[in-house]
């Protein structure tokens, strides 16, 4: 048994679900989120509370189960109240700038790089930190990830884009005579 599959999902007043065809449709207030869901899970709306069932009872259909049921109330809670992911820039001269759609971004390089925004992400610029945020937390997770693949910061003197809550494990450098 799936102990996250089996807890039932909230659904918020003003978010209206629809399940139909194997689609799952969540309508909320910051907008709508579409998902097919595998044949092996099945979901169940009842009043305001969703829950999630199994066909089988394998292995593969009890991982289905606990993931469908997270993705499930990601799509909820991201319509009704939305994801923020903060990244922090650290370097001499690293900075970044909104333009429009994309970010633009100077990392040390010998050119400044141009990120392009995906549809259903946007962005503030304050300092050297930069918000994201969306209603899909997938798209938004790997729109961060892709920014701070860019410049990862380096464990020497902490130089690079990293997530705000992250903690940079720092080495010692070399020691003189």
């Amino acid at each position: 048994m799936s102990r996250v599959g089996k807890k039932p999902i909230q659904i918020p007043v003003k978010t209206k679900v629809v399940y139909k065809d194997r689609v799952l449709s969540v309508q909320g207030e910051k907008g709508v989120l579409t998902r097919m869901i595998h044949p092996d899970v099945d979901l169940k709306i009842e009043d305001k509370t969703m829950t999630i069932l199994v066909n089988r009872q394998d292995k593969k259909t009890r991982a289905l189960w606990g993931m469908t049921r997270a993705l499930v109330s990601n799509m909820v809670s991201g319509v009704s109240a939305g994801f923020e992911r903060a990244l922090e820039i650290n370097g001499l001269g690293y900075r970044a700038e909104l333009k429009g759609n994309n970010i633009e971004l100077q990392l040390g390089y010998s050119h400044p790089i141009q990120f392009p925004l995906p549809d259903g992400v946007t962005a503030k610029v304050e300092k050297n930190i930069i918000r994201l945020s969306g209603i899909d937390k997938d798209l938004l997770g790997l729109t961060a990830s892709s920014i701070r693949r860019l410049r990862p910061p380096e464990p020497y003197k902490g130089k690079g884009v990293k997530y705000a809550e992250e903690r940079i494990i720092r080495k010692a450098g070399k020691t003189a005579k």
